[in-house]
């Protein structure tokens, strides 16, 4: 044949080249795969099963959920045959005609395996079974080394480069994607078995108490009361109050809770033992039991149940109320709720609780029960046409009427004595003095059957992981319907005094559009801030006047009054003056005059001490604080009467730790306001303001002489 040209000889020599740099990588990963199996102690366990090397997975891979992993990757035959399969598919694309097998980069590493190293040789009876499946796989039929001519050309090893890539792919995707949809949070296998192992005692342990409590409720009676209370007292103190709570419900729930009508006497004895466990254990007890029962009893209610299950239901919140375990609010919420929708079912479920516990009703809100009779009666006579049964309607305005009038002789089969009997017991068994109404749960059905999404406020350090209970949006929107329509005239105005937030827009809006000082309060205390938000009251009060051209005293007499109402407004305004004290230099000359009639409005009605001027350094005063606390002391002394004044400054003279306060006021008064009085005032205003200096000094010494005594 002729010979190549020089083209195709250099491209022959590039591609040779980079086979053999493919080969050396091969070699050195090979090596490095098999170092890390010597160290993981995984060509141990590899045994060759019917002619073939079969690998057998670990049991610590298989724990794991890793035994899917060597069965895709173990053996070279997976690969060869996704390769083939991928190779079939790509068939009718390529080219017509039979393909050669090419030599794999394999057959030259079978030459380099027997000219390895000591090291190498001696651990090779640890992985040659995977060496010669490799070898086997990879290897062609005929051995021996394959002459040069033969080596495959660029365009070749690039196919076989994409076959190869193409192939990787293929495991991956089968490897970890045909395993996604149960990928789950990887867990060491030393914890899940400890998880494991707990959950198995837990499982036990929650049989065992269920069996223990299903036998002590079993037994249960009005004579063993007293014993099988003592027990479960003691199994909430060896157990955890939720597995007791969660296992005492559900034996309840499934005794109590049936398709027949329950005796009244077993519906009351098992009510008994909850409410005595109320008292002594804790009041999650009567809680746990009385959310899972009004929550069965409103999913019952809107499946329009055939049997007696609400009845029975409505049993057990009606004993719970008998024996002081939830208030008369719950009570009157579900009357509430049967006599608006008011249908045949609603009527006898009103007629049934009636029964139980109206005159308890009356004796604890008798206004409620007035208004709920006069709400059933108009619904009565609203839909007399509808109801077809008119006796049960008569039957039921009967019974409230002789509530109302308290006559008990008019009730069919009422008789209060076994209420009365088992109250005589409860109060024999509880332990404590909480037997009374104060550990009655004062909660409404609404705030039950939300209680998942608002938590549980009525259970004393109750811990909740829930939403958010207010969204910020609703509160946004609360506080903007609570304010009203303004005009647009005053939401600009609010903007250019940098009334940033809603709630700061919401106070200045009240403040601008109030009447007086005492509707500016009351709006300002509906708005419902707390906290943090409640400063902002003062903050903006505070602004708004210093802000005016002229003083205005309806900022002064609204301060007053919310010193008056709360102490923490009286704390918040003295650090608010003190700010505004501190920067007199950066105030305006209007501002500086506002803030001295504020202040000295506030001194002379006493809504704020003398010791606010505790602040000011005497001994370090400049020209602005100097004229600023003459200014208040003056308009102090001239406007206040002498009596008052006397007070004012007797409260800072019994105060040891404003001693500086008092040296510093006496200084001030007689150096910078008596020396300068007659030039600057006229001579009645001069001769009143001497007079009372002299008062005031009198009444800072007045306790003095008694402290050094």
């Amino acid at each position: 044949p002729p010979p190549p040209s020089s083209a195709a000889a250099v491209a022959a020599a590039a591609a040779s080249a980079r086979k053999r740099a493919l080969l050396e990588a091969n070699e050195e990963e090979e090596e490095e795969i098999r170092r890390l199996e010597r160290r993981l102690g995984l060509s141990k366990r590899r045994k060759k099963q019917d002619g073939t090397a079969i690998e057998r997975v670990p049991q610590s891979f298989l724990r794991d959920g890793l035994g899917y992993v060597l069965g895709a990757l173990g053996s070279r035959a997976g690969l060869s045959r996704l390769c083939e399969s991928s190779d079939e598919e790509e068939a009718p694309e390529s080219q017509p005609g039979p393909q050669k097998s090419q030599p794999g980069p394999r057959e030259e590493e079978e030459d380099d395996d027997d000219e390895q190293d000591p090291e190498d040789a001696s651990n090779s009876s640890e992985g040659d079974d995977v060496e010669g499946q490799w070898e086997s796989e990879s290897s062609s039929p005929e051995d021996g080394v394959v002459p040069e001519a033969s080596e495959p050309s660029s365009e070749q090893e690039e196919k076989e480069e994409e076959k190869v890539g193409y192939c990787s792919y293929l495991v991956f995707h089968f490897v970890f994607k045909s395993h996604n949809h149960s990928a789950t949070k990887y867990v060491p296998p030393q914890v899940r078995r400890a998880q494991e192992t707990l959950d198995d005692k837990k499982r036990e342990e929650l049989g065992r108490l269920k069996k223990m409590v299903n036998g002590l409720i079993n037994r249960l009676s009005e004579p063993n009361l007293s014993s099988i209370s003592g027990q479960m007292e003691e199994l909430y103190m060896a157990n955890s109050r939720k597995d007791m709570n969660e296992t005492l419900t559900d034996i309840l729930m499934n005794a109590c809770v049936t398709a027949v009508a329950m005796p009244t006497r077993l519906m009351m004895e098992h009510v008994l033992l909850v409410s005595i466990l109320h008292h002594n254990v804790g009041i999650e007890v009567g809680a746990h039991f009385l959310e899972a029962v009004v929550k069965k009893f409103d999913e019952l209610c809107k499946s329009d149940a055939e049997g007696k299950e609400c009845e029975n239901l409505l049993a057990l919140i009606a004993h719970l109320y008998n024996f002081h375990v939830v208030h008369s609010l719950l009570i009157f919420d579900i009357l509430k709720k049967l006599v608006s929708t008011f249908t045949e079912k609603e009527i006898e479920l009103i007629l049934f609780l009636l029964k139980n516990v109206g005159f308890s009703l009356r004796k604890d809100d008798a206004l409620a029960l007035k208004e709920l009779i006069t709400e059933a009666q108009r619904k009565a006579n609203t839909a007399e046409k509808k109801l077809q049964d008119q006796a049960r309607v008569r039957f039921m305005l009967e019974t409230m009427l002789a509530l109302r009038n308290n006559d008990m002789r008019k009730i069919p089969g009422y008789d209060p004595e076994p209420v009365e009997k088992l109250r005589k017991l409860q109060r024999s068994l509880v332990h404590s003095s909480g037997s009374g109404k104060e550990t009655q749960l004062r909660v409404s059905l609404e705030s039950l059957l939300s209680a998942d999404q608002v938590g549980r406020w009525w259970i004393v350090g109750s811990s909740w992981s829930g939403a958010p209970m207010i969204d910020d949006k609703t509160s946004k929107t609360q506080q903007k319907l609570r304010v009203g329509k303004v005009s647009s005239k005053i939401m600009e105005l609010a903007r250019k005094l940098r009334m940033n937030t809603d709630i700061r827009r919401s106070i200045f809006c009240v403040l601008m559009t109030s009447e007086d000082f005492m509707d500016a309060f009351e709006k300002l205390l509906k708005l419902g801030l707390k906290d943090q938000q409640e400063r902002e009251i003062v903050h903006i009060v505070v602004y708004c006047c210093l802000q005016e051209k002229t003083y205005n005293p309806f900022y002064a007499f609204l301060a007053n009054k919310f010193c008056e109402y709360e102490r923490r407004f009286q704390v918040t305004f003295q650090f608010s003056i003190w700010d505004k004290i501190k920067d007199l230099e950066n105030l305006s000359a209007p501002a500086i005059s506002n803030l001295v009639s504020l202040l000295a409005h506030l001194l002379r009605t006493k809504s704020l001490p003398l010791s606010v001027l505790k602040v000011i350094e005497f001994s370090e005063l400049d020209k602005p604080k100097v004229r600023f606390l003459r200014r208040v002391l003056s308009m102090l002394l001239i406007k206040t009467d002498a009596e008052e004044l006397n007070d004012i400054f007797l409260r800072v003279s019994d105060n040891p730790k404003l001693g500086i306060l008092r040296e510093g006021l006496k200084l001030f008064l007689n150096h910078f306001l008596l020396k300068n009085v007659q030039t600057q005032t006229s001579p009645e205003e001069a001769s009143l303001l001497k007079e009372r200096i002299e008062l005031a000094t009198k009444a800072l010494q007045a306790k003095e002489s008694k402290l050094k005594l």
